[in-house]
């Protein structure tokens, strides 16, 4: 499809989690032995005789013995047990209130299946109750057990890429020079606040993909079509340093709430503009200084290597040229294809300890809104 929200990355996008010191298994634990049950040694000395009492016989039911290393085991295996089910119920008891759930009375059950049926009631109230619920962990360090959740954003693979050349065709366009200003306020939001890259910016992922392209072109074979290419290049260049310009101009901000109490909405084009004028005010005044990679989380054990396999935010939310043309096209596939490569990617996640520490009370609903306007204004742009 010729729109970019609609264009999906890689199918392999598993969420790389953190790593944590032990998993603990919702099944039975078997604990081994240290060693063998040994015998005692024989004394080689010869006992001193002693006349064998009346009552000889009950002397064996008298005497006591060391338990065995099994039974001694045994009792350090209930113990950990003993410790570990009070652990669980007790980080159990904070995430329930944390996320205000009730679930199954589990305590009247035998241990570990008590742990088992709790476990796998949590898991199905938090996919029903949570909406960016990912997964929960039962983690077991030195010192106690207890759980950690993780919610993240689910963006299905999507580039969230924002054509700047629409905005500039509807700047020159008088019919709809107003649209235009409410949406430049809503892009200087965007690439101030929000931090989202502009692919004219040689730190962006997307400026060294367009340069790449174009080095293609000028070392190709010169063709009837290769002015064209050039000519194409030209003016996404020309375009983009214009649209950033204005967008750069923090004014658009300050007028951004009278712009849209002025507005007058004339068709349904005018109604979707204002909308997603309101929805990104909204955003701006309640999350005045909060970028799409607040919560964007790298597992800092992955070496370089591993890192060129990794789809980070910055390389699928991006402004970039236009949705039309041949170079797009090619920008897409080439995009797609490298990122088909990689096997993971990055998303908003927060992670929650239910240890006994304040827990955290971070979400996602920044993003969630952000996400939705992205898609939003993405498809208006690219119907003009």
């Amino acid at each position: 499809m010729n729109n970019a929200t609609y264009n999906t990355i890689g199918n392999n996008h598993n969420s790389q989690t953190a790593k944590a010191t032990t998993i603990t298994p919702s099944t039975k634990r078997v604990y081994g032995l240290d060693a063998k049950t040994k015998r005692c040694k024989r004394n080689t000395k010869r006992q001193t005789q002693v006349s064998t009492d009346f009552n000889a016989t009950n002397g064996f039911l008298k005497c006591k013995f060391l338990p065995k290393l099994e039974e001694i085991k045994s009792l350090q295996v209930c113990k950990e047990s003993k410790k570990m089910e009070r652990d669980f119920y007790l980080s159990l008891s904070k995430l329930i209130k944390h996320y205000n759930i009730e679930i199954v009375q589990t305590l009247d059950f035998t241990y570990p299946y008590n742990i088992t049926l709790a476990m796998w009631d949590i898991e199905e109230k938090l996919q029903q109750k949570v909406f960016n619920w990912e997964e929960i962990q039962l983690v077991q360090d030195s010192k106690r057990t207890y759980f950690v959740s993780e919610e993240r954003c689910n963006t299905n693979a999507t580039l969230f890429y924002i054509p700047i050349a629409p905005l500039y065709r509807m700047l020159h366009d008088k019919n709809r020079k107003r649209n235009a200003h409410l949406l430049v306020s809503v892009c200087t939001y965007l690439y101030h606040i929000v931090d989202i890259p502009y692919y004219r910016q040689e730190t962006s992922y997307l400026y060294w993909m367009y340069e790449m392209i174009t080095d293609w072109i000028e070392e190709d074979d010169y063709t009837e079509e290769t002015e064209n290419y050039l000519s194409e290049i030209k003016q996404m260049e020309y375009i983009g340093d214009c649209i950033e310009q204005k967008i750069y101009n923090h004014t658009n901000l300050t007028v951004f709430e009278k712009r849209i109490n002025s507005f007058k909405v004339k068709d349904n084009f005018d109604a979707e503009c204002l909308a997603i004028s309101k929805e990104a005010l909204f955003l701006y005044q309640n999350y005045p200084n909060q970028t799409i990679f607040r919560n964007a989380k790298l597992n800092e054990e992955f070496s370089e290597d591993e890192f060129e396999n990794y789809i980070t935010m910055d390389k699928y939310i991006s402004f970039y040229a236009d949705y039309k043309g041949w170079f797009s096209d090619s920008l897409i596939d080439m995009v797609n294809s490298e990122m088909q490569e990689c096997s993971q990617i990055e998303e908003p996640c927060i992670q929650k300890k239910f240890d006994g520490s304040s827990i955290d009370s971070n979400n996602l609903c920044f993003e969630n809104h952000l996400f939705e306007l992205l898609n939003k204004l993405c498809n208006l742009l690219n119907r003009f």
